[in-house]
């Protein structure tokens, strides 16, 4: 039996991807997603929570990712969970906990920032990204 690390989330870019090279010349793209959750207390009163999640993109959808996303925008997000370490100028551990991104959707129209009430028909959505990536060295991550 194999197990499972899935993570997927629907929310809105915080910012734009930071992209870079790493030493082997592949692209790296980092950027934070939010994602919110209401519901109401047992008094009735509503509550909202937010969570921001870190995510990292590999490759041809480093690319797309780099090209297209931008803050704000809402985005689809399937990948697995990774936790890295490193010691920081003090000595401590520090961890970062991040979703490495395999599959990416846009969920808003190309066009939505021009016109807001444009019909979900005109929109030019990009198709779903299943890209399968090689293992990465933790070592190669420049951030």
């Amino acid at each position: 039996m194999s197990d499972l690390n899935k993570a997927m989330i629907i929310g809105r870019l915080t910012r734009d991807p930071e992209s870079r090279n790493i030493p082997t010349g592949q692209l790296v793209s980092s950027f934070s997603v939010a994602t919110g959750r209401n519901w109401k207390d047992k008094s009735g009163t509503k509550q909202e929570k937010t969570e921001f999640h870190n995510v990292v993109a590999w490759g041809k959808l480093a690319e797309i990712c780099k090209q297209y996303l931008t803050k704000g925008k809402k985005v689809y997000i399937e990948g697995r969970l990774q936790t890295r370490s490193w010691d920081d100028q003090n000595g401590q551990k520090k961890y970062k906990t991040e979703i490495i991104a395999e599959n990416m959707q846009m969920l808003d129209s190309m066009s939505s920032k021009k016109n807001e009430t444009s019909k979900k028909e005109d929109s030019n959505e990009l198709p779903m990204i299943d890209l399968e990536e090689e293992e990465i060295n933790i070592e190669d991550v420049p951030f």
